[in-house]
């Protein structure tokens, strides 16, 4: 699986040689980073982490778990996937927020400006650089994080995803330095030499169908009432659907939007629980009016999307990407799971499903967010 630029290496998550096959497949180092993509299906991640930080020191390996992976074949299910960054092409520094419960915003963003400028010094003429997020997708802190570390970006492009759990939606990891941890979250602050383009994608277009959040709980991400009534009801309603009809892949294909800033962001469901309220993968809040959404060709328009990250005629070397387990979901239903997985091995795309996304100072849903690396500039 290896590219010009970055390495990729797979195995089976339950490979007892899972180790030494992705150390054979990323090949020899040095790295300035290890990215692992877990499955849950690889059970207790403890002793694949330890073994794969002391194959790859003194490299940092940060990653999660998946809601499904992006590998060879494009969509996966029980996979490890590794990306190492070499360092001839990369530099890269790390940041572990380990308990998102306790955040202190000044010495989060402090360190962040410290860990850029680190980079700065060390690779002073690689203006290319990117900042990759992975946290906890059970942790519901994903809206304020995101929000609270935009100060220390600068010039920075973020791009992100929340760590998932398959469809079980029990326990979520972050990976650091040959640690599995909850209510966690790890930056990766990349510079290189070679070009970058940060990007996000969804293929959802807003209609004239409005309703107005009337009774939720913010902290739980709930909705109680829309326009005064029980929220299941008058959603399946607005949908012309029976309330017991609702299910993940209805949710999928009729998500709803949110105008932020002059652009609709998706702010989708998980799920209908035992009261009938609504639950959400992103922030909520009474008083927010929702549009529906319709979705555009799913295949089309992705095909369109990673097409036009090509520059000059020459596509992207490779692209690292967070997927929406929502977009895996209505790939599924609509049959198209074949036509999209062939349409991200062609374009080289690598990454996992998660239970949301994040792009700069917003947290996102139902999007396919991520960063096309171009191959360097060979001086004359």
């Amino acid at each position: 699986m290896n590219q010009s630029v970055i390495r990729i290496a797979e195995c089976p998550a339950d490979d007892p040689a899972c180790v030494a096959t992705l150390k054979a497949g990323l090949g020899p180092g040095p790295f300035a980073l290890v990215v692992v993509f877990v499955s849950p299906e690889a059970g207790e991640p403890g002793s694949l982490l330890s073994g794969l930080s002391q194959a790859s020191h003194p490299a940092p390996v940060i990653g999660c778990t998946t809601a499904g992976e992006i590998g060879a074949i494009g969509y996966a299910e029980g996979l490890v996937v590794a990306v190492g960054f070499p360092a001839a092409e990369f530099g890269a520094e790390t940041l572990l927020v380990p308990d998102l419960s306790r955040l202190d915003a000044q010495t989060v963003i402090g360190d962040l400006i410290r860990a850029r400028g680190t980079l700065t010094q060390a690779h002073p003429g690689w203006d290319n650089e990117f900042v990759f997020l992975m946290i906890d997708g059970l942790s519901t802190k994903e809206d304020e994080f995101a929000s609270m570390i935009a100060p220390g970006l600068g010039g920075a492009q973020l791009f992100g995803g929340s760590a998932a759990d398959g469809s079980r939606f029990l326990e979520t990891f972050i990976f650091h330095d040959g640690q599995a941890l909850r209510n966690a979250a790890v930056l990766a602050l990349v510079r290189s030499r070679c070009e970058i383009r940060v990007f996000r994608f969804d293929h959802f277009q807003p209609t004239d169908t409005r309703m107005v959040v009337t009774g939720a709980d913010p902290a739980r991400r709930t909705v109680q009432t829309i326009n005064a009534e029980p929220a299941a009801q008058e959603y399946a309603r607005l949908l012309g659907k029976d309330p017991q009809q609702l299910s993940p892949f209805i949710f999928a294909a009729h998500p709803v939007v949110v105008r932020i800033g002059g652009r609709h962001h998706v702010r989708s469901i998980r799920q209908v629980d035992d009261n009938g309220d609504l639950i959400f993968y992103s922030a909520i809040d009474e008083g927010l009016v929702l549009t529906l959404a319709e979705a555009q060709d799913m295949s089309d328009h992705l095909d369109t999307a990673l097409r036009s990250l090509s520059r000059n005629g020459t596509p992207p070397d490779a692209i690292l990407a967070c997927d929406c387990v929502l977009r895996r979901m209505e790939a599924q239903e609509k049959q198209l799971t074949t036509q999209i997985s062939s349409l991200l091995r062609a374009h080289r795309v690598t990454g996992f499903s998660t239970y949301g996304e994040q792009l700069n100072a917003m947290h996102v849903n139902q999007t396919l967010t991520g960063v096309a690396i171009y191959p360097p500039v060979v001086s004359p």
